[in-house]
């Protein structure tokens, strides 16, 4: 496969209350339409949209689930695999902003940590809110997630926040790609790098130095260590006068155990 073919595709659930605008985010995402008309969604439903992000050709994969109890044992089977999860609260029900932590929990619980964003959509209708500001913006920065504020009715963020989730994603694994080469083994000589071959060798080589390097210390720490015991008798070289020149005459010292 040539390297042009070579697509992404990142799994984006949205999670959250039922009747806080889900489906209609995705919709309006996905096919730029609105519609005033409420259908609960039964289970999950599923669209997608091909987008370029700094270059790069990404498919997103959208995953709508439904934010009745009910279907619980079903959406969570969903969750698996996901790269990317939406938090939705409405501005005109305080329930579903409540429920915020909740969701996250059972997201991370089937997947991990992964790339989070707070959304709090029907911004439009903002002279009903329930919900205030301060709280909302609290809440994101309590659980470090960023948050949009979002009209689906107006299209208001609603592509600024799958944009970031994107960014978010291709940024995670160009990280961790970087990683993996940094943790290959390299060893550096001169301005030049060994292979892994030729480290090892180093490494035996270097070893082999320390291991004598430590047989010698510990030959001395012997000695020494005989030399401090109270319990052995030493015989110290004696010294004897001579008619002429004064000198010493050392006697071979020997240590009894």
């Amino acid at each position: 496969m040539r390297e042009e073919e070579i697509e992404t595709a990142i799994k984006v659930v949205v999670v959250g209350n039922g009747a806080v605008g889900k489906s209609s985010m995705i919709q309006r995402y996905c096919k730029g339409i609105f519609t005033k008309d409420y259908k609960k969604t039964i289970g999950v439903d599923f669209l997608e949209r091909q987008i370029e992000v700094n270059g790069e050709e990404v498919r997103l994969m959208l995953w709508d689930t439904a934010g009745q109890e009910e279907f619980d044992a079903i959406t969570k089977a969903y969750y698996r695999g996901a790269q990317a999860c939406v938090l939705a609260f409405s501005t005109v029900d305080r329930d579903s902003f409540e429920a915020i932590e909740s969701w996250k929990k059972k997201v991370e619980d089937e997947v991990g940590e992964i790339g989070m964003v707070i959304v709090q959509n029907k911004i439009d209708l903002i002279d009903d809110a329930v919900v205030e500001s301060e709280e909302a913006e609290a809440l994101a920065h309590r659980l470090r997630l960023r948050f949009y504020r979002t009209s689906v009715k107006d299209n208001l963020n609603v592509d600024e926040v799958f944009r970031y989730l994107t960014e978010k994603y291709l940024m995670q694994i160009n990280c961790e790609v970087e990683e993996e080469l940094d943790d290959k083994p390299k060893i550096s000589i001169g301005k030049g790098l060994l292979d892994t071959e030729t480290n090892n060798h180093v490494k035996d080589t270097t070893e082999k130095t320390k291991d004598k390097a430590n047989g010698k210390l510990l030959k001395k720490k012997h000695k020494n260590r005989a030399n401090d015991d109270p319990d052995t008798i030493r015989l110290e070289p004696s010294k004897r006068r001579t008619r002429g020149k004064k000198s010493v005459l050392q006697v071979a010292k020997c240590v009894i155990l």
